[in-house]
């Protein structure tokens, strides 16, 4: 009894074991699809990410450099581009007059003392006949004076009538400069008066240089003295005012440099210099003006366009790393950032530590180096590549 009871033992293991064969067979046949999403990485674990060269066509990259700035304390505030106090002028007609001539039109450049437009109006001819008037009374009070200082010297007259005669001449002589400092301001030029030649109408003329940035003047047009004809502007040096709440104002140091980005520029970052910080609280906001001040020689910003300024408080810090933000993206639990490698449409994806959110900008403590190139408009596509390569590798393995 006790063989057949071997037997049977042997021949019911011998019958589990070839069960479970199929198994192990099937589980290493699963096995072989991680082993190949392996391929998407090098020796040292550093995923890559592939894209297509058709895809890559209709894909926009940009890059941005890894960079570094102070780590103090900072603050992020709102503002809008502005002309300079010093830089822009609103021009209008000094009386009611009809617009005869325009001799420029937006977007010119002007020179200081360009002529603008002609106008002509009734009010210069009556200047005119004003001036006329002044300068016959003071030629007759200086002809009167130079008689009574005459008699005066032959006694015939008190000198008090030499002095009552003198100060008439001297009160003529004031009403011509007035007529003429009218007719100045109304366009006519000295050497015009000089000459006696006074011209129906008068010129305005641009009294900064600069760009036309807005002309509202006609021909035929009946210019209004309260509205104006022009306005002209440099641009070649903008204000940017931002309103800090006031526990942030008064830490914020003149001169200090301060970062901007523009959503009309995305991944671009400029500099400005702290120019001024305004001495009284809104009573609504609690905020106080500051005025940023930024070079802008190639015309690349536009007055009245919105911005984000990133001003340091206080005294700067040691150094920090940083991205922009849009560069860092979430994955598998992590921030990884993309970096173009030297092959076409390859992309190294780098795990990074994220710090603080410093405006348009991320602290990055580690992964990257300063100088680096990450993707910046683009990362986002770049990561669903990447989440589709950890994807299939993990459903993979999910059998």
């Amino acid at each position: 009894m006790k063989p057949l009871h071997a037997a049977v033992a042997a021949l019911l293991l011998l019958t589990a074991c070839k069960r479970e064969a199929p198994h192990e067979e099937q589980a290493h046949g699963h096995d072989e699809p991680p082993a190949q999403a392996g391929a998407h990485h090098d020796d040292h674990g550093e995923p890559h990410v592939r894209i297509a060269a058709e895809m890559l066509r209709d894909l926009r990259i940009t890059t941005a450099p890894v960079g570094v700035r102070p780590g103090g304390e900072n603050v992020t505030v709102l503002g809008e581009l502005t002309f300079s106090e010093d830089a822009y002028a609103e021009v209008a007609s000094p009386i009611a007059a009809r617009v005869s001539a325009v001799f420029v039109t937006t977007g010119q450049v002007v020179k200081q003392g360009e002529k603008l437009a002609d106008l002509r109006s009734p009010e210069l001819g009556k200047a005119r006949a004003a001036l006329q008037a002044a300068q016959a009374q003071a030629q007759a009070a200086r002809q009167a004076a130079e008689r009574k200082r005459t008699l005066a010297d032959e006694r015939i007259i008190a000198s008090k009538d030499v002095q009552a005669a003198e100060a008439e001449a001297a009160a003529a002589e004031a009403s011509v400069a007035a007529a003429r400092a009218e007719l100045v301001a109304l366009g006519v030029s000295e050497e015009a008066l000089r000459g006696g030649n006074v011209p129906p109408g008068f010129v305005l003329r641009a009294p900064l240089s600069g760009t036309v940035v807005e002309r509202t003047a006609r021909m035929g047009q009946m210019a209004d003295p309260n509205l104006p004809l022009f306005c002209i502007g440099d641009v070649s040096s903008l204000w940017l005012v931002v309103h800090a709440f006031e526990r942030d104002a008064v830490r914020i140091q003149r001169g200090t440099q301060a970062r901007i980005t523009f959503a009309a520029f995305p991944g671009q970052e400029f500099m400005a210099k702290v120019g001024h910080v305004g001495q009284r609280v809104d009573a609504t906001s609690r905020t106080i003006p500051v005025r940023l001040e930024l070079d802008n020689a190639d015309g690349q910003l536009r007055p009245g366009m919105s911005a984000s300024a990133y001003i340091p408080l206080g005294d700067p810090g040691a150094p920090i790393t940083v991205v922009p933000a849009a560069a860092l993206q979430r994955l598998e639990g992590g921030w990884v950032a993309f970096l173009p490698t030297d092959t076409r449409g390859v992309f190294e994806r780098r795990e990074v530590g994220r710090g603080r959110t410093l405006g348009g900008d991320v602290e990055v403590l580690t992964g990257l180096k300063p100088g680096e190139q990450v993707v910046v408009e683009g990362a986002f596509l770049l990561k669903a590549e990447a989440e589709k390569l950890s994807g299939g590798g993990s459903d993979g393995h999910a059998h």
